[in-house]
């Protein structure tokens, strides 16, 4: 007989997560125990502020492969009783001594992860060149600075209790070690903490996983309660990073460490279907996002998204992606490993935060700092390896981002809150979530589990196999089109999560399906 494999499928299941409803606070995250850790700090007598940045630090002791201490982000804040949201950019910046010539073309291009011209031993991947400044611990303690209410020690109180308790030794740590082990084991602090005996660390055969602590990590969060947030550039912690950075080879200084500030500026607003639309501004996926909601104004939005709603936005989202590459330079390397973290916080007096923090790639540079713990970004990675693009390598430069949290408000009352991780697929997921919702009249569940489609370059489209026939249908018809799954890996979609705060106060939330970790939590 003539037989045919059908195509093959990841996962034989359905997939459906929990959402979470209360009239108070509420927190979602990637990892529901760094959710419950800002609900603690709610719990506490915090703001939604408070909540953002200890959940923020959480999230570096149990989701190290996405965000942490030597990150970088943006967040917005909409406080209640405020007509519009602010931006707190802790966006990536390179080293003031960084050289555009230590980075030598091979003339090939990458035929792995990263469609970029490929450099020689991909300094601009991994290690002590592909750093640039870590402006997260700035971020989230100018916002806790200004708006904060608990001490600081509080608010991290809980990363401490996580980073000392450590990271679940589980089947998800074990994939996302191993996904990054072939480079992990280049460098020797990383090898020691990640890759016990040369090899990934890997769930108990039966029972319940154990955990493993994250090199020094756990005392440098404790300094961080002791000193204060600026002893990770001015004090003894940024002593030890530099220090360890130049013994590495790398040209990340004490100075830049000194000259790091995050900033606060007005978010960007734009009208949107009768509510406004708040974004994080120039240097994220923000005016690309504008750019699709141009073209989509004119697009008709029945009681559900059709087949012709899902061929005007891949439309949109292939022409602002056009005018993106060719007016701004690359944001990230077409299907480059980007594993960012979002989180989105409501407070009960309706204070809004949505906060996306990233390494760049996951693992970041792949390089643990031995004395200090910090795993560093490899935010170099942004810039172009070519010289004279829009986007190249330089010395103190800002590169493009692809992260976008929004707030959208109703009146001037915050009342969606949302973001996702995922590189590039970042813009088409928050655009299609938002959408749902405010377009479509979806609940929060309803968005959470709609299939959605991805556009990440001006080419082509990926489809959830799990989209009506008629979709698929009209999708392929209007140009190349892929169906892929929406799955824990490969990573073919953005992962999103949302907080909605209705008119009476009540509150529902609700975090990406296809992330094993992730979850909403109410406060009580």
């Amino acid at each position: 007989m003539d037989y045919t494999p059908a195509p093959h499928v990841t996962q034989n299941w359905l997939l459906t997560k929990p959402s979470a409803k209360g009239t108070r606070g509420m927190v979602v995250s990637q990892v529901r125990a760094a959710a419950e850790a800002g609900v603690a700090v709610l719990d506490a007598g915090g703001n939604a502020i408070d909540a953002a940045v200890a959940t923020a630090l959480a999230l570096a002791t149990v989701e190290p492969w996405n965000s942490g201490l030597g990150g970088i982000g943006f967040a917005l804040v909409h406080r209640a009783g405020e007509r519009r949201a602010d931006v707190v950019d802790f966006g990536p910046v390179a080293p003031r001594g960084l050289n555009p010539s230590a980075f030598k073309l091979t003339g090939r291009m990458k035929q792995d992860l990263f469609v970029w011209p490929e450099v020689e031993k991909d300094a601009n991947i991994h290690g002590p060149l592909s750093f640039a400044i870590p402006s997260s611990t700035a971020g989230y303690a100018r916002m806790h600075q200004t708006w904060g209410k608990l001490p600081f020690a509080e608010v991290i109180a809980p990363a401490i209790a996580l980073a000392k308790r450590g990271l679940p030794r589980d089947w998800y740590t074990t994939l996302k070690v191993a996904a990054s082990a072939a480079v992990l084991r280049n460098y020797a602090e990383s090898a020691r903490v990640y890759l016990p005996g040369g090899l990934p660390p890997i769930a108990p055969y039966q029972g319940k996983p154990g955990f493993f602590r994250l090199g020094n990590l756990p005392g440098t969060l404790e300094q961080l309660a002791k000193a204060g947030p600026r002893d990770f550039y001015e004090g003894d912690i940024a002593t030890s990073i530099a220090g360890d950075v130049k013994a590495m080879g790398g040209v990340l200084s004490a100075q830049d460490l000194r000259d790091c500030q995050a900033r606060i500026v007005p978010a960007t607003e734009y009208t949107w279907r009768g509510r406004t639309l708040q974004l994080a501004g120039g240097l994220t996926a923000a005016p690309t996002m504008m750019r699709v909601l141009d073209q989509m104004a004119s697009a008709r939005y029945g009681t559900a998204p059709d087949p012709a709603w899902f061929v005007a936005l891949a439309r949109a989202l292939k022409t602002a992606y056009a005018e993106r590459l060719a007016g701004l330079g690359d944001a990230d390397p077409l299907a480059a490993e980007t594993c960012t973290t979002h989180l989105t916080v409501c407070d009960q007096e309706g204070t809004m935060v949505a906060m996306t923090t990233t390494l760049l790639s996951s693992m970041g540079s792949r390089v643990v700092l031995p004395t200090s713990g910090v795993l560093l970004n490899n935010g170099v990675m942004w810039f172009d390896p070519r010289p004279n693009q829009p986007n190249s390598i330089g010395g103190g430069k800002r590169p493009l981002t692809n992260m976008s949290p929004i707030i959208l408000k109703d009146g001037d009352r915050p009342w969606l809150a949302a973001g996702a991780s995922g590189g590039r697929r970042i813009l088409a997921a928050v655009s299609q979530v938002m959408s749902f919702i405010a377009d479509f009249g979806m609940t929060v569940e309803q968005a959470a589990h709609q299939p959605r489609i991805d556009v990440s370059d001006p080419d082509s489209v990926s489809a959830d196999p799990r989209l009506p026939a008629d979709v698929l249908a009209a999708l392929r018809q209007d140009g190349p089109a892929e169906v892929v799954e929406h799955g824990v890996m490969p990573i073919n979609y953005a992962c999103p999560n949302v907080i909605l705060r209705a008119q009476d106060g009540s509150v529902t939330g609700i975090s990406d399906a296809a992330s094993p970790w992730s979850s909403a939590v109410a406060q009580a």
